[in-house]
């Protein structure tokens, strides 16, 4: 009996102290609860603490990460080029791809420029000096994977608004696709088009300094970027600090000449001041220098990828590459480019049109005499007007 006393008394005492706790844990706004779980987390904090040497998973304030970039230039479709394309009522371009696609497949960007326009046959096609393309040479570009591409040329004009409205419809179903220079209104022209590859987030921007004398619609600039150095800056302001790489593709200089022009140089100069990443030229339809103003990589003519033209220089084009390297440190990026690379295309033209898939396009790799007579000296030759800038640059093969 004595015993069961003395065991609920001892109850009572441990009621009376958590009782008297309670009761200061409410004066003190909780403060012995608060710095028991304050020392708890304390605890469990420093056994999840990671040690200085072991790598923090998820951590993106340090890192590298690279894309591949290539360039070619003039997709120039004389009538030639589509006569030989077309069998059995279609227009079928991919196989004048068939000796690049070990070439192409390597890049993950790829950028080309679409000479004339691609109106499609509702418009009547035609070559030149007035242009009208089939849209199927589109088609085997972005079969080709092809996801830069410039519409701003010194013929992007030659079929007028409904030529342009055509080539944009055209352009606005493909997916994955950057297509610059000619846009359906002005508030589309003013919104950035911005993709990723590999954590590198790019916008590609395009300009003409040409128009062939022909004039824009009235009132709808929009259709067609012409030149000049306060719509450029303006353009660039527009997509800092959005994009990691500004690619700028400009129409310009002087055809059928491998020196770049005064004007060229002054807007590449220009360009660099504003940051642009990458400058890529095209018009000359001839291959001129790649060559670096700073971190600026400018590419002022590519050449011919593609056409009917007449003379060796013109069916001789640059294949421009480079790798494109964003370090990130503290959370800092900075962007660099490097190995720059240049390549060389052949265009194999037919000698006549008594069949049908005479146009074929060679890297220089897999070229011979029997292809090309002398295609090592033209090799040589046309490498060293390519690689004739302040920076050195690889020669491929």
């Amino acid at each position: 009996m004595a015993k069961s006393k003395r065991k609920c008394k001892k109850i009572r005492i441990i009621a009376i102290i958590m009782i008297l706790l309670a009761i200061a844990s409410i004066v003190t706004g909780g403060t012995f609860i608060g710095l028991s779980l304050t020392k708890a987390k304390e605890e469990a904090n420093k056994v999840q603490e990671p040690s200085v040497d072991e790598p923090i998973e998820g951590d993106n304030q340090n890192y590298e990460t690279s894309a591949s970039l290539v360039m070619v230039g003039d997709a120039l479709i004389h009538n030639g080029v589509y006569y030989d394309a077309y069998s059995n009522g279609v227009y079928d371009f991919n196989y004048l791809f068939n000796d690049l696609k070990s070439v192409f497949e390597k890049y993950d960007l790829r950028y080309y420029n679409q000479e004339t326009i691609l109106g499609g046959t509702a418009l009547g096609l035609s070559g030149y000096p007035q242009f009208n393309s089939p849209q199927e040479v589109g088609d085997a570009f972005v079969n080709m994977g092809f996801n830069l591409v410039s519409l701003a040329t010194n013929h992007s004009l030659d079929r007028g608004e409904s030529g342009l409205r055509s080539s944009l419809e055209f352009w606005g179903k493909q997916e994955n696709v950057i297509a610059a220079g000619s846009y359906e209104s002005e508030e589309s022209r003013n919104t950035p088009r911005i993709m990723e590859k590999n954590g590198i987030t790019y916008t590609l921007l395009s300009y003409s300094t040409l128009t062939n004398g022909l004039t824009i619609p009235y009132g709808k600039d929009y259709l067609f970027n012409l030149y000049s150095d306060a719509k450029v800056k303006a353009d660039v302001e527009r997509v800092k600090g959005k994009v990691d790489v500004i690619m700028v593709a400009m129409h310009w200089g002087e055809e059928y000449t491998h020196t770049p022009t005064y004007e060229e140089r002054r807007i590449a100069e220009y360009l660099a001041s504003l940051g642009v990443n990458i400058v890529i030229g095209t018009h000359p339809h001839v291959i001129q220098p790649i060559d670096f103003i700073g971190d600026t990589m400018i590419v002022y003519s590519l050449g011919n990828f593609v056409s009917g033209q007449i003379g060796i220089e013109r069916l001789i084009g640059l294949m421009a590459s480079v790798t494109i390297k964003k370090t990130v440190t503290d959370g800092v990026s900075k962007i660099t480019l490097e190995s720059p690379s240049a390549e060389l295309v052949y265009t194999k033209k037919p000698t006549d049109y008594s069949g049908k898939r005479y146009y074929r396009l060679y890297p220089f790799s897999k070229l011979d005499d029997s292809i090309l007579p002398g295609y090592k000296n033209y090799y040589n030759y046309f490498m060293d007007i390519a690689t004739n800038g302040s920076r050195e640059i690889t020669r491929i093969p």
